[in-house]
């Protein structure tokens, strides 16, 4: 008699393989970026000094604090550099058990979903992160130095390249539960003024508070959230 977990076990074998897959992904990117620190980090630190052009430097108050970083933001470049293809493992996973034509679906969610995240890390890094930069440097002045620690200013990057990666993936979120049924459709049109509230209120949160911060990564969420609308509207006929 076959047990239920022998009946398991071949999804449970691919799942470890392609988890040990990932795992590997990451870890290689990860090295990479270690490799490199030193260029990855002037990258990060030069929209810093292009808004403070008095900053010379940045400091670090414990002995551990530079290597920490350093390693904090090899793994992020890691996982951001290998998250296409994370999607695409995890793609491969559920691929054996769909029909046709969704196979063909799930390969346009898996390039969607890396297009929108990889825009998201963009525009946070080249529109978003310069604006909010020259915005608290402006506090500057004789009598009031700013002196940025490595790790804290770096965590910041890190903080806002993930928050505004994942912030765009909303649109994907949203067309997806309405392909799948899961929404009824015009749902989101429906609800658009809570869902609007829902989204400053998360804008504030996941910018610490930071009003310029909250502005910068609202905005483009309204307007996904629309685009998410527009799209969902075209697509769900195709279910039919």
């Amino acid at each position: 008699m076959i047990s239920a977990f022998d009946h398991f076990r071949p999804h449970h074998e691919e799942l470890r393989k392609r988890l040990i897959r990932c795992l590997s992904a990451v870890c290689l990117a990860t090295l990479l970026a270690y490799l490199g620190k030193d260029q990855l980090t002037a990258f990060c630190m030069a929209p810093l000094f292009q808004a403070a052009p008095q900053l010379q430097t940045l400091v670090y108050t414990k002995l551990t604090e530079a290597f920490v970083t350093y390693l904090k933001l090899s793994l992020l470049a890691g996982v951001l550099i290998s998250f296409p293809y994370l999607l695409f493992q995890v793609w491969m996973f559920i691929a054996p058990g769909l029909l046709e034509r969704e196979k063909k679906t799930g390969l346009l969610i898996v390039f969607w979903a890396s297009l929108l995240f990889l825009g998201g890390t963009a525009f946070s890094f080249f529109i978003a992160l310069p604006k909010i930069l020259h915005f608290f440097m402006a506090y500057a002045g004789p009598d009031l130095i700013p002196m940025p620690k490595f790790g804290l200013y770096l965590t910041f990057v890190g903080r806002m390249l993930l928050t505004f990666g994942l912030a765009f993936e909303i649109p994907f979120l949203m067309v997806m539960a309405s392909r799948t049924g899961l929404i009824a459709p015009g749902y989101f049109a429906r609800r658009r003024g809570w869902y609007y509230l829902i989204i400053l209120i998360l804008a504030f949160l996941l910018a610490a508070g930071e009003l310029t911060a909250t502005v910068l990564l609202a905005l483009p969420l309204f307007l996904l959230y629309e685009a998410g609308i527009l799209v969902a509207r075209l697509l769900t006929p195709l279910k039919r």
